[in-house]
């Protein structure tokens, strides 16, 4: 923790000495109509330089890097004509507004538009990887959760409603294997109250979504894939807010927002964020019975009653944008909190839980610095970090037993009882307490030689030191209370070359793990009768590499191909386990290796008559050893309600994933994938189907748009989206008798939602209304765990992206 904290501390300095120079600066700009919308889409090409720039939604454009002296740029687009402008950089920016004349409709065939936005780059890079954008997510009442879940090859599977457990999978491998980053941040530094589930989409710019091999810049033990969400980064002032209301007494609301004063480039950035659910949905099935007289037990429809979730939170920063010295330069803290009520353990058990909770909170401190062209062209330093505390409680007091009506329970002599162990869970009552202190920091130095060849150097320190305490324990006993320590260092160095007129591009990378975990257990010396510590530690290190190559046959189709050999390592729930999440420690446990390849290609973006259409897919393979994850699911310990994270065998997992997206005219769109892949363990010899796991997916959602309704500027957006499971089992097949198997099925699934949203004429003003699940049928994920029936929800929000 202390080389973490003087990590952070050196690249305060190192930053607040920086005095950049450089002969370069940037050109900025917005392109309007005469009737003053903007020009979208629209590409601004500085023709000596070969550099592009694509206006985004507003009609902004933003081209770095550009030279000082005079350059001629031109501006194309399918709906003006092409055009060209003049301008003189001799500072560090120049910006340019235009108004032209939309193109007549004879002359649209003669336009070619030759930019690529973002999200095609990125896809387009080898990387087995998806852009999720979030700007129509951010208008409905979708979480974030959800909006990846709709997303190829990925499954999120959660033990519950609103703000119960997550788990990500892609291609078949989750959990831990799958790391989830802020801004390149790993989130577990943030704590479970800053997570998906509470993080609105408006909050966020796009999420990259990578599928087995992840790229040095997000260096971490990553060993299934990664999921960076980017924040909102605009250097524009703007301003959001959101309010939803719905089934199980369910509200949300967020405000996020910046002001950016154009002279000094000192800005302001705030974002807030609340949500509350009862969770009181019905379930039902062969756990959810009531026991009466006789020890009679009748199957019934019950509601959820100790389920509710509330969480806040809010991040504040300060600094600079777009000056000379940096292009970003801002400090700021973190701080929320979440209250989480806990109905059963890891299964759904016929007598639930009442008065168990836990709650948690952090408050964080961070740094973000970014600049382009450091010192000289081509040099670029990006550093993120937090340093701060955060903290879980656990509280399980009461010794009654409860059933599924509410009430507690009775014996069969219609007696009620309490449990002799005098708690909800098994081992006794507790308040229990983990107090952590968290450091992480993320450093990263790319040097582009040239247009073609460019080197990246990253790395990311991880600190945590936890203490664990229990109130309902005597003072002698948490006298001698311990410590659990985890450090991780990450070190990446990547080589990217562009070749044959941008036709063929490479990545090749190396990661470098290191790990170190101490466990400390005062205790009290038989012979001596004094106090030592009881110490153990591990120290892990190990290294990995990777590739990626894609090349273009033409400009719109592109073949793609990757490898890595991928680490991790276990994190501290799997080590040092964790009562909220019933988790028991396993200090034992060893890291877990894969070798993924993934063989893929993208065809489009192909346009004709206002048809676009874009079609992806990828092969894939991953061959496993020592996977972690949870123990292997028998008739035997299917109903335990804790859970311990092990080293299940070697295995393999191969399928693969395609996409179709294709739209008319902006108006109406389709988004169709499927996932489809087998994933096998060796478990004491025998080779078997890992339980608990989905192995075949397909999502699906319609878009279509009424411009100018009820009145005119204004659109009505409808939505609608599918979700198909097929059947899966959480238990492993009892040897060649299968008879009652299908006990322990998830049946196949299919969820449907339906919504719409309706832009009001200012583009400020936005309502929306969404009915989940609108047949109402069953769904589970985790363990057979019931899953929200059908929902409804309202949202308005209100924005302005300008000003």
């Amino acid at each position: 923790m202390k080389r973490g904290i003087l990590h952070i501390f050196f690249s305060l300095c190192f930053l607040g000495s920086l005095q950049a120079y450089s002969q370069t600066g940037v050109l900025t700009g917005t392109l309007k109509f005469e009737d003053k919308k903007p020009v979208a889409f629209a590409t601004v090409h500085i023709v000596s330089l070969k550099k592009y720039g694509l206006t985004d939604e507003q009609g902004n454009f933003t081209i770095s890097d550009i030279p000082h002296g005079t350059h001629q740029a031109e501006i194309s687009s399918i709906e003006i004509e092409r055009t060209s402008f003049e301008f003189t950089l001799s500072s560090d920016k120049y910006r340019h507004t235009q108004t032209l004349k939309r193109v007549g409709e004879t002359q649209l065939d003669e336009v070619q538009v030759i930019g690529e936005s973002y999200k095609t780059q990125v896809e387009k890079s080898g990387f087995a990887v998806n852009i999720v954008d979030t700007k129509e997510a951010s208008l409905r009442n979708i979480q974030t959760n959800e909006l990846l879940n709709t997303t190829v090859g990925v499954k999120i599977r959660q033990n519950g409603g609103l703000g119960s457990e997550v788990n990500y999978s892609l291609n078949g491998l989750s959990g831990s294997a799958v790391r989830i980053f802020i801004d390149g941040i790993p989130i577990s530094s943030y704590g479970n109250s800053f997570n998906l589930n509470s993080i609105p989409p408006s909050m966020i710019k796009e999420i990259e979504v990578y599928k087995g091999v992840v790229p040095g810049h997000l260096a971490d033990d990553a060993l299934g894939g990664a999921i960076n969400i980017v924040l909102q980064n605009s250097i524009q002032s703007n301003f959001n807010a959101s309010v939803s209301y719905g089934s199980f007494n369910t509200l949300q609301a967020s405000v996020n927002g910046q002001y950016r004063f154009k002279d000094s480039g000192f800005t302001v950035k705030g974002s807030l964020f609340h949500n509350y659910s009862d969770n009181d949905y019905k379930v039902s099935g062969r756990s959810v019975i009531v026991t009466g007289l006789g020890g009679v037990q009748t199957p019934v429809t019950a509601r959820r009653f100790n389920d509710a979730y509330r969480s806040s939170g809010g991040m504040l920063q300060i600094g600079y944008t777009d000056v000379k010295w940096a292009d970003q330069f801002l400090i700021g803290f973190t701080s929320s909190s979440d209250f989480k009520e806990i109905q059963h353990g890891a299964f759904m058990t016929i007598m639930p839980y009442k008065d168990r909770f836990m709650e948690s909170d952090a408050f964080l401190g961070n740094l973000t610095y970014q600049k382009k062209n450091l010192f000289t062209k081509g040099l670029d330093l990006t550093v993120n970090g937090l340093y701060g505390n955060r903290n879980r409680f656990v509280s399980d007091t009461v010794a009654w037993a409860y059933s599924w009506s509410g009430e507690k329970a009775i014996d069969f002599r219609g007696n009620e009882y309490q449990y002799s162990w005098r708690s909800q869970q098994e081992g006794g009552p507790t308040l229990a307490r983990i107090n952590r202190d968290v450091a992480s920091i993320r450093t990263g130095v790319s040097y582009s030689i040239n247009d073609h060849h460019k080197v990246l150097i990253n790395h990311v320190y991880s600190g945590i030191d936890r203490v664990d305490s229990d109130e309902l324990r005597s003072v002698l006993e948490n006298t001698f209370r311990g410590t659990r320590d985890l450090q991780k260092n990450i070190t990446s160095l990547t080589y990217e070359v562009n070749a044959l007129e941008n036709k063929l591009k490479a990545n090749l990378f190396g990661k470098y793990y290191q790990q170190r975990t101490v466990n400390i257990d005062p205790e009290i010396n038989d012979e001596t009768n004094k106090i030592v510590d009881d110490i153990t530690s591990s120290n892990t290190k190990d290294e990995g590499y990777g590739f990626t190559v894609s090349y273009a046959l033409i400009p719109n189709v592109t073949l793609l191909t990757s490898a890595e050999k991928a680490i991790r390592l276990p994190n501290e729930s799997e080590v040092f386990g964790n009562d909220g999440d019933n988790v028991v420690a396993n200090p034992s446990i060893r890291p877990e290796l894969s070798n993924n390849f993934n063989l893929g290609f993208r065809l489009g973006k192909f346009s004709l008559s206002g048809h676009d259409f874009t079609v992806s897919s990828n092969l894939f393979t991953r061959n496993i050893k020592d996977r972690i994850g949870l123990p292997i699911e028998t008739s035997l310990n299917v109903n335990d309600e804790t859970i311990l994270y092990e080293n299940q065998g070697n295995g393999t997992s191969k399928g693969f994933d395609a996409q179709l997206d294709y739209t008319y005219n902006n108006n109406f769109g389709i988004n169709f994938n499927v996932s489809r892949f087998d994933l096998k363990i060796v478990n004491r010899g025998v080779e078997i189907d890992v339980p608990n796991t989905p192995f075949f997916t397909m999502n699906g959602n319609i878009r279509y748009s009424f411009k100018d309704l009820i009145q005119k500027e204004s659109r009505l957006n409808l939505f609608y989206t599918m979700y198909f499971t097929d059947e899966f089992s959480y238990l492993v097949p009892q040897g060649s008798n299968t008879v009652g198997d299908e006990f322990f099925k998830v049946p196949q699934q299919i969820a449907q939602d339906l919504g719409f949203s309706y832009v009001f004429p200012s583009n400020k003003l936005v309502a929306s209304f969404d009915i989940k699940n609108i047949f109402d049928k069953p769904v589970y994920d985790n363990l057979s765990v019931q899953k929200p029936g059908r929902a409804f929800y309202l949202k308005l929000n209100y924005r302005i992206n300008k000003f």
